[in-house]
């Protein structure tokens, strides 16, 4: 005698109903969780600035960040503005104040902008947004801007400060799944080190970028004019995608720095 369970349509009924009640599951702990993932995301996006900055807890080869029950106290302190720049057709076309973004976003802070959403947008022809962070350390003005990019296996992406002559002055690096020991070393302190103080302009104001390169012959990295710094062993790729991001986005606040230098000057 054939019993109930070995009808299709019960298979298709409970099918159905694990399908409701794992779905309902996992939303219901999406939406317990959204709050504690907001909360690690604004903690994770300040210390990388803050740690862009120069504010650590380093040891000699560590990379300690600034603990996260005062990052948002030294972030409220260090880091004096925040603008929103709107970037078009190789011009700045608009600059807002951070709560001048925050009143036209639903209260959204400038550094959770999504800068991947940001690219595909300017693909389609729209503006993008270049959020730019502009704080202080030992008397020194920072500006501090997210990039990202693409590396072996996935996404990488970094912040880069940098002084008003874009000299570089920071930086943080990090990386989705890029190969332990190889490209991962991209968030090593003697790879984001060798930064420090590379050019990213010519004298002439012309922006050339920084390349990972191999065969840079210069171990101690003590030419800052030369736009190279040396690769890493065994990750030409994420090597070469850094090069990539720091070109493509560092380039686009370039406008803003000329305008910085005339309205100096």
């Amino acid at each position: 005698m054939e019993k109930k369970t070995d009808k299709n349509l019960y298979t298709v009924i409970f099918a159905v109903v694990m399908v409701l009640v794992v779905g309902s599951l996992l939303a219901f702990t999406a939406s317990s969780l959204k709050p504690a993932i907001s909360e690690n995301e604004r903690i994770e996006k300040q210390q990388n600035i803050l740690y862009a900055m120069g504010y650590n807890q380093n040891e000699e080869t560590t990379i300690e960040f600034i603990s996260t029950d005062k990052v948002a106290e030294m972030f409220k302190t260090k880091v004096k503005d925040q603008l929103v720049l709107e970037y078009q057709d190789g011009k700045i076309i608009s600059k807002q104040t951070r709560q001048e973004y925050m009143d036209a976003n639903d209260g959204q802070e400038p550094y959770l902008i999504d800068v991947k959403k940001q690219q595909a947008e300017a693909k389609k022809g729209n503006p993008r947004k270049l959020p730019l962070f502009i704080g202080e350390n030992e008397g020194k003005t920072y500006y501090v801007a997210p990039i990202y990019g693409k590396g072996l296996w996935d996404a990488i992406w970094g912040f880069i400060a940098v002084d008003e002559d874009m000299i570089v002055r920071g930086t943080f690096f990090d990386h989705a799944g890029e190969t332990p020991g190889l490209g991962a070393n991209i968030k090593q302190r003697y790879f984001m080190d060798d930064f420090y103080g590379e050019h990213l302009l010519t004298s002439n104001g012309v922006f050339k970028g920084i390349n990972v390169a191999k065969g840079n012959n210069d171990p101690k990295n003590e030419r800052k004019t030369d736009y190279k710094v040396d690769a890493l062993a065994g990750a030409t790729i994420t090597g070469d995608g850094v090069s990539a991001m720091i070109k493509a986005d560092m380039g686009l606040y370039v406008p803003y720095f000329k305008n910085l230098k005339n309205e100096t000057n």
